[in-house]
């Protein structure tokens, strides 16, 4: 978060002054499109219940840099992609705790499995808000008031939070490596066809707002990839973990990728039989 508040700058939210429609489609379907659409598949699916929180957490966190890469490869509209990342990331300190607190109260046995834990949902929102927020405010004052430190600073923490999140995604996922065995191939279908369901969401927001095809791909990817490493830090610092939800963030955070990669040569491909 201190390495994307660094790099942002007025320029990042260009769009919703020029192209305020299809910017605001791509962060409506992203904050309240993906979550409602979450809470729908898990009415469909009914997974246990802490893979239903899963679920709900990586829906409610923000979308990662991974989408401006796969984006520029896709020749997508990379401007619309930094854009909607960077309004995602400055929104995310300060709505994420509330939605996932909200959007898991609206299925029962999310709400009952947090009620099971003696859930705090004040000293959730608080806790989960100062270690979003805090890095994103000093990082945007540092912007702000030492441009050049901040341009210094960026690349190496960008490195070192991506490869932090890396290393929580291996660590995450190889600790309850056990119950992702005991759900077994139900999970890998469970997040292959929530994060499939996420990308054509994304499509169908871009085309509802008209926007051309570089935002349509733009939108696709800010939609259906999210920051999962987020969502384990969330899990592991303010929930215990809670094996079936780590296990989904775990396997998001590797999924999401391969069929990012793979949208990406159907784009490709597309344009050159176009």
């Amino acid at each position: 978060m201190l390495g994307v508040a660094l790099g942002l700058r007025p320029a990042h939210f260009g769009f919703f002054r020029t192209a305020p429609k299809v910017f605001l489609a791509g962060l409506v379907g992203q904050l309240l499109g993906l979550p409602l659409l979450t809470l729908g598949l898990c009415f469909w699916f009914q997974p246990m219940p802490s893979v239903a929180l899963g679920m709900i957490l990586i829906a409610c966190c923000p979308g990662g840099n991974v989408s401006n890469l796969l984006v520029l490869l896709s020749r997508g509209d990379i401007a619309l992609s930094v854009s909607l990342t960077a309004a995602s990331s400055l929104s995310a300190a300060f709505i994420t705790p509330i939605m996932i607190v909200f959007w898991s109260g609206l299925y029962p046995p999310t709400a009952s499995l947090l009620d099971s834990l003696s859930f705090d949902a004040v000293a959730f929102l608080i806790q989960t808000a100062a270690l979003l927020a805090l890095p994103l405010i000093v990082g945007m004052i540092i912007a702000g008031v030492w441009p050049k430190l901040a341009n210094r600073l960026r690349g190496p923490l960008v490195t070192l939070g991506g490869t932090g999140l890396l290393g929580i995604i291996i660590l995450g996922s190889v600790q309850y490596l056990d119950e992702f065995w005991a759900i077994g191939g139900a999970l890998i279908g469970i997040v292959a066809v929530h994060n499939a369901a996420a990308f054509l969401l994304g499509n169908i927001v871009a085309r509802l707002a008209q926007a051309d095809t570089a935002a349509r791909r733009a939108i696709t990817f800010e939609v259906g990839i999210q920051n999962s490493g987020l969502g384990i830090v969330i899990l592991l610092t303010q929930l215990g973990g809670l094996g079936g939800a780590a296990a989904v963030a775990g396997l998001w955070g590797t999924w999401h990728l391969i069929a990012g990669l793979a949208l990406v040569l159907f784009f490709r491909t597309a344009d050159r039989v176009s």
